[in-house]
C-alpha cells in the first residue's frame, strides 16, 4: 500500500515514506526524513531534516520532531554544536503538541504524551511513559519500562534507570550555586535514580543526589543527601523510616542486571 499524503503537505523530494505511510495536511517534512511504514503523521507534524521514525509510529497533531536548540549568550548547559537527528524507535507514539529536539532518541513502543518535550542528547528507553506536560531537559538519560507521570521536571544531566517510578510534580535540581559564580559550572550534577525507585507526588531531589535501587521518596519530601536502598524516606529534609515492604519490589527475576 503506498503513502497516503494530504496536498497541502510539503515535503522535501529526498524525503523517505515507507508503505503504508499517512501523512496529514499541512504536514512539513524536511530533507533526508526516514518514515517507516505503517506511521501515521496527523495534522500541522513538523519533521525537521534528517529526522528518523520508526515502524508503526503514531505522531499526533502539531507535533515538532527534530527541533534544533536554541543557545542563549548566557547559557552554561547548552553546547553551540548542532546535534545529530532525532530518532523515535518503532510503534511510539508521540502525542498532541509534542517537542522532541534533534540530537534525543526515543526508544521503541515509548508512549510521550500531549506537550511533553524532550532536549538534546536525551535518551529514553523502551515502553517508557512520558507523561503530558513532562520536561527533560538536555543530556538526561531515561531507562526501560519507567513512568513520567504529568508535569515532572527532569534538570539537564539526570539519570534514571530502568523500571523508575516518578509521581506528577516531582521537581529536580543540578545547581548548588542558583546561576551564580563560575564555579557553580565545575559542579553541575543532576541526580541518579537508580533501578525501581519510587518518587512520590511533589518530591524534590537537590543536585548530585543518588536515590539508590528499590528506594522510596516520600511525597512533598525533600532529598538533601543521598537515600538509602530499600528504605522509605520522608520529610523535610527526607530521612529513611522504614524498610519498604517486600510485596512492593521488584521480582528478582525481572532484573536484568542482578547483582553476582
Amino acid at each position: 500500500m503506498p503513502a497516503s499524503t494530504a496536498s497541502t503537505a510539503q515535503i522535501h523530494p529526498s524525503v523517505q515514506l515507507g508503505e503504508g505511510v499517512t501523512v496529514g495536511h499541512f504536514c512539513v517534512i524536511g530533507a533526508d526524513v526516514v518514515v517507516g511504514e505503517h506511521t501515521i503523521l496527523g495534522h500541522h507534524v513538523v519533521l525537521h531534516a534528517g529526522t528518523q521514525l520508526g515502524a508503526n509510529v503514531r505522531v499526533d497533531d502539531h507535533a515538532v520532531i527534530g527541533k534544533q536548540p536554541m543557545r542563549a549568550t548566557r547559557s552554561a548547559t547548552t553546547s553551540g554544536e548542532a546535534p545529530p537527528p532525532a530518532e523515535v524507535g518503532e510503534n511510539a507514539l508521540i502525542g498532541t503538541g509534542v517537542v522532541l529536539y534533534a540530537g534525543c532518541g526515543v526508544g521503541p513502543r515509548v508512549l510521550v504524551a500531549d506537550y511533553a518535550t524532550i532536549r538534546e542528547r536525551v535518551t529514553v528507553g523502551a515502553e517508557t511513559i512520558v507523561g503530558r506536560g513532562v520536561a527533560i531537559e538536555n543530556d538526561c538519560t531515561v531507562g526501560a519500562r519507567c513512568k513520567l507521570e504529568t508535569n515532572a521536571y527532569l534538570c539537564a544531566y539526570t539519570t534514571m534507570e530502568d523500571d523508575v517510578f516518578v509521581a506528577p510534580g516531582v521537581l529536580t535540581s543540578n545547581d548548588n550555586f542558583m546561576g551564580r559564580t563560575e564555579e557553580r559550572k565545575q559542579h553541575f550534577g543532576g541526580p541518579v535514580v537508580r533501578r525501581g525507585a519510587r518518587l512520590g507526588v511533589g518530591a524534590v531531589l537537590l543536585p548530585g543526589k543518588e536515590v539508590p535501587k528499590e528506594a522510596v521518596v516520600a511525597a512533598g519530601a525533600v532529598l538533601t543527601r543521598n537515600a538509602t536502598a530499600g528504605q522509605v524516606h520522608l520529610g523535610l529534609p527526607a530521612r529513611p523510616i522504614r524498610p519498604v515492604p517486600p510485596d512492593q519490589l521488584l521480582a528478582p527475576d525481572d532484573d536484568p542486571h542482578p547483582a553476582p
